[in-house]
C-alpha cells in the first residue's frame, strides 16, 4: 500500500524543469456529494462553420451557415466538443527574467477589437513585474496580451488581446454538477496546445488550498479524473453539452518518486465563482474583484472538529447574526466543516450578498442553527 502523502502542483508548466511545475501546499479533504449516473439524452448542437463556436440547438436544427452535431448519445462525444470548443481555449506563454512557463485559457468575451481570457493567476503573475504574455489560437496565430486584472485569493486572472470577433466559450452552470457526470479537459499541458482529455467529476465541494503560506489561495475545488498536467492550468473543464464548467488549476502529486504529472487527481475552479470574478475584473473601473466578508477571524491552534473563530469584526456579518468569539463552526448549507480550510474555502464560495446557514456550537457548548448574510470586502 502506498501510503506517500500528496501535494499540490500548479498547472502552469515551465520551461526550465518541463513536466514537474512547482508545489503551492496541501490539500485539506471535504465533503464529496452523491454520485449518479451520466445522462442519456442526445444533446444537439450547431457548430458556426467560420468560428466554431457552438450554440445549442432548441428544435434541433441548424442555419445554412452551421452545422449540427450531437454531444451526447448515452455518453459524452468528445470529438464533437473538441471540435467546437478548441477555438475558444488558447496556449499562454509568459517570459520573464526567470525564464519562461506556459498555460492555458479561455476566451470569455468579444467585441470588434477586443478579446477577453479568463486564466489562472499562477499562469501571468511573473510578467506583473516585467515580461511579456503571448496568447496562442489553436490555428498556430500568436498575439501579444496584457493583464486586466489578477484575484489572487481565487487564482484568477483576465488577460486582454487586442483582436475582436473571436469565438467565445458558451458558460455552464457549475451549481448544477455531480459526480459521475463526464467532463472534457482541454488546454496546453507541457505546451502541447489543444490538447483534450476526458473523465468524469469525482468529487464536489472539495476544499483545496495552493499558494506559499501567507498568500494562498483557496478553492471549493470540481475533482477529476481527466487527465491534466502542467500547463494545463486557466485551461477548461466541459461538461457532456461543451459548456465550461471549471478552471483547471491544481493536480495532486505525490510528494516522492518519480510521478509528477497526472495521477487522476486534478482540481478545477466551479465556473459560477470564476465567471462572477471575471466580470467584476473586467466591468469594474479599477479592475478589481470582490470576496464574500463574514467579519471573523479563526483560531489557528484549535485541533479540534470544525473552525474556532478566535475574534469578530463589530459592524458585520458574524456580529450582526449574533455569533461572539469562541464559537465553532460545525456546518455551511449543510457541508460539513472539519477545519479552518474547509470553513474559509466555503465561505468564498459565495458571492457577497448570499445568505448562508451555519450550524455552530456555542461557547456554552449548546448547538444552533442561524442565518447570516455575508458582507462584501476588496479581493486581494
Amino acid at each position: 500500500m502506498d501510503t506517500r502523502p500528496m501535494i499540490l502542483t500548479s498547472l502552469r508548466s515551465t520551461g526550465a524543469k518541463v513536466g514537474l511545475g512547482f508545489a503551492l501546499g496541501a490539500m485539506a479533504v471535504g465533503t464529496i456529494a452523491t454520485a449518479v449516473t451520466a445522462p442519456t439524452s442526445t444533446v444537439k448542437a450547431c457548430v458556426d462553420t467560420r468560428t466554431q463556436a457552438m450554440y445549442m440547438s432548441v428544435d434541433g436544427t441548424c442555419s445554412k451557415t452551421r452545422t449540427l452535431v450531437d454531444i451526447g448519445t448515452g455518453s459524452i462525444s468528445v470529438k464533437s466538443i473538441a471540435a467546437a470548443v478548441a477555438p475558444s481555449v488558447v496556449s499562454i506563454n509568459v517570459v520573464d527574467s526567470t525564464g519562461s512557463g506556459t498555460g492555458s485559457g479561455s476566451i470569455i468575451r468579444t467585441s470588434a477589437t477586443v478579446s477577453y481570457v479568463l486564466t489562472n493567476n499562477h499562469v501571468v503573475e511573473s510578467a506583473v513585474s516585467g515580461g511579456t504574455i503571448t496568447v496562442e489560437f489553436n490555428n498556430g496565430d500568436t498575439i501579444g496580451a496584457t493583464i486586466v486584472g489578477r484575484d489572487t485569493t481565487y487564482d484568477l486572472a483576465v488577460i486582454k488581446i487586442n483582436k475582436g470577433n473571436l469565438p467565445v466559450i458558451a458558460f455552464g452552470d457549475s451549481s448544477k454538477l455531480s459526480v459521475g457526470d463526464p467532463v472534457v479537459a482541454i488546454g496546453s499541458p507541457l505546451g502541447l496546445a489543444s490538447t483534450v482529455t476526458s473523465g468524469i467529476i469525482s468529487a464536489m465541494n472539495r476544499p483545496v488550498t495552493t499558494g506559499s503560506v501567507g498568500s494562498e489561495s483557496y478553492i471549493d475545488a470540481i475533482q477529476t479524473d481527466a487527465a491534466i498536467n502542467p500547463g494545463n492550468s486557466g485551461g477548461a473543464l466541459l461538461d457532456a453539452e461543451g459548456k465550461i464548467i471549471g478552471v483547471n488549476s491544481a493536480i495532486a502529486t505525490l510528494t516522492s518518486g518519480s510521478t509528477s504529472g497526472s495521477i487522476g487527481l486534478g482540481f478545477s475552479i466551479p465556473i459560477n465563482q470564476a465567471k462572477r470574478i471575471a466580470t467584476e475584473i473586467i466591468d469594474s473601473p479599477t479592475h478589481a474583484s470582490t470576496r464574500p466578508f463574514m467579519g471573523i477571524s479563526f483560531d489557528s491552534n484549535y485541533t479540534g472538529s470544525g473552525a474556532k473563530i478566535l475574534s469578530i469584526t463589530p459592524g458585520e456579518a458574524a456580529d450582526k447574526a449574533g455569533i461572539v468569539a469562541g464559537t465553532i463552526i460545525h456546518s455551511v448549507d449543510g457541508l460539513k466543516i472539519s477545519d479552518v480550510t474547509s470553513a474559509i474555502v466555503r465561505i468564498r464560495s459565495y458571492a457577497p450578498g448570499a445568505v448562508v446557514t451555519l450550524i455552530v456550537e456555542l461557547p456554552s457548548g449548546a448547538s444552533k442553527t442561524l442565518k447570516l448574510t455575508l458582507g462584501s470586502a476588496p479581493s486581494n
